[in-house]
């Protein structure tokens, strides 16, 4: 930038635009992300298989899961868990019933 000179507060982030610098978000600005789609999923349960015993697998295997069937689901966003559930049943499809949202610990989970 030839002889531009860049706008700072003291709430520079280090990254400058030819506007200035980035600026944390104030709540009311949130709002704007509100139609911002993110990729939710639903983890039932987990396994450990062997190469082999992925290999191994044939039509109506059935795979064991480390998970009682009364067990909380995880509700992720992306990879990082954000709620927990419980599978419930809505007009023949599958649903999930939040019971505790994920307590925010510094970015670390």
């Amino acid at each position: 930038m030839s002889g531009e000179q860049m706008m700072t507060s003291e709430h520079d982030t280090g990254i400058s635009y030819a506007s200035g610098p980035l600026l944390p978000l104030e709540a009311d600005s949130l709002a704007a992300l509100s139609e911002v789609a993110l990729p939710v999923s639903v983890r039932i349960g987990r396994v450990s298989l062997t190469v082999g015993e992925l290999l191994g697998l044939s039509q109506d295997a059935v795979i064991t899961l480390e998970q009682r069937l009364d067990d909380p689901v995880e509700v992720l966003v992306g990879d990082r868990v954000v709620a927990l559930g419980e599978l419930v049943s809505v007009n023949d499809e599958m649903g999930v019933r939040i019971t505790q949202i994920a307590a925010s610990s510094g970015g670390e989970q």
